[in-house]
């Protein structure tokens, strides 16, 4: 008998509708079949709604949601998570693409490996010239590895559901905003859960979208929390207390220099 899908794929989508398509697409043709895509759309002001909806209309696994008002991407992954049937929700990002085994690997590893909540991978970037760099992250991050920074790709992870429900799914304070993925792994891992990185680059990430637009001050600020959050309830010693400057130091940094950093290889 079929028990619904296996895994529920998060997409917040917003202004996305030159890329939707193709990151669509690349979960239509996963290895791996027994899952549904749950889109909601956060009040895009371009035909991105329309293209979602052309999608759900051709695919009857891709469920469709819409804010009423623009939400940001915390409680419109909740919303999504809310309605999920799956038992490993997974996450993509409307403007990206992953490989056509993804599904396949992150799902085995976890029916494989009951002890970890999380899977994840690693992730290239990649702009209209191709891929310039590959983000890598150790297999098995321990608790105080996470004060260095987040120890996860978050569009490539899948986790067990019953785990993400329990944790509340993503904070949506403000103060957790643009590291709302930062912050529920560190959450997952003070409650004696732990995940794990494949280590392969079965996510690519499309970076030409500007990496300067996440770097304003309060979202600098946010990371700072999270790895003050780190220290404190990780009892780490003081002088792992200097990371937490690190995310100030680099918003001034100039932008000649940033830009140059972010993109070697």
């Amino acid at each position: 008998m079929d028990r619904g899908p296996l895994i529920s794929v998060l997409m917040g989508i917003y202004n996305c509708a030159d890329t939707l398509e193709e990151a669509v697409e690349c979960i239509i043709n996963q290895t791996y079949t027994n899952w549904e895509l749950i889109l909601c759309d956060d009040c895009s002001t371009d035909n991105t709604s329309e293209v979602a909806a052309i999608l759900a209309e051709r695919d009857k696994r891709i469920v469709l949601l819409k804010n009423k008002t623009n939400m940001t991407l915390a409680p419109t992954l909740n919303k999504c998570l809310d309605v999920a049937q799956g038992k490993y929700v997974a996450r993509m990002d409307g403007d990206d693409i992953c490989s056509k085994d993804r599904f396949e690997n992150e799902m085995l590893f976890l029916e494989n490996h009951p002890e970890y909540a999380l899977v994840s991978c690693q992730m290239n970037l990649f702009d209209k010239e191709g891929i310039y760099r590959v983000i890598t992250h150790m297999e098995e991050p321990e608790k105080k590895d996470f004060v260095f920074r987040s120890q996860f790709c978050h569009a490539g992870c899948m986790m067990r559901t019953e785990v993400m429900k329990y944790l509340g799914g993503y904070c949506v304070d403000r103060k957790r905003q643009r590291v709302e993925d930062y912050d529920l792994w560190v959450r997952m891992y003070e409650t004696g859960y732990k995940g794990y990185n494949l280590q392969k680059a079965l996510y690519s990430m499309r970076d030409d979208r500007n990496a300067m637009k996440r770097r304003n001050f309060h979202n600098r600020m946010n990371e700072a929390r999270v790895k003050y959050y780190v220290c404190r309830n990780f009892k780490l010693p003081i002088k792992d207390y200097v990371y937490i400057l690190v995310p100030i130091v680099k918003y001034f940094i100039p932008v000649s220099l940033y830009n140059k950093a972010h993109k070697k290889t």
